[in-house]
């Protein structure tokens, strides 16, 4: 079901603290933590703590925690001390998404450039 905790879930496990992860941030409803295949100086996944399959379905069941997740890259680029930075939502394999739980990533510490990969 949406918005609660499933047992296949690798981002579900550390938010329940059974797969360790850098965490960098920790609120009531949102996780930052490092990502263990930096693209870049800086990359940090934002995700909420509650289940949701990707960014539309969390904006769509979730206006308010989408909003958490938004805030909280922000802090996270503002602890990172970035000046400019990339906020990356991958929605279906076909643009990357590899775990089925909503994540921002926050990306910086180098030039990005545009069009990406």
């Amino acid at each position: 079901m949406t918005g609660e905790p499933q047992d296949d879930c690798l981002f579900c496990k550390i938010v329940a603290g059974q797969i360790p992860a850098t965490i960098v941030r920790e609120t009531e409803t949102t996780v930052a933590f490092r990502d263990i295949n930096p693209q870049a100086p800086t990359h940090v996944l934002v995700i909420p703590k509650a289940h949701y399959r990707d960014g539309a379905a969390l904006a769509a069941g979730a206006p308010e925690l989408a909003a958490d997740v938004l805030r909280e890259t922000q802090a996270v680029a503002d602890e990172e001390k970035l000046d400019s930075y990339r906020i990356v939502f991958n929605t279906g394999t076909g643009a990357g998404q590899t775990v089925w739980h909503t994540h921002a990533h926050v990306l910086g510490g180098r030039g990005l450039e545009w069009p990406p990969g």
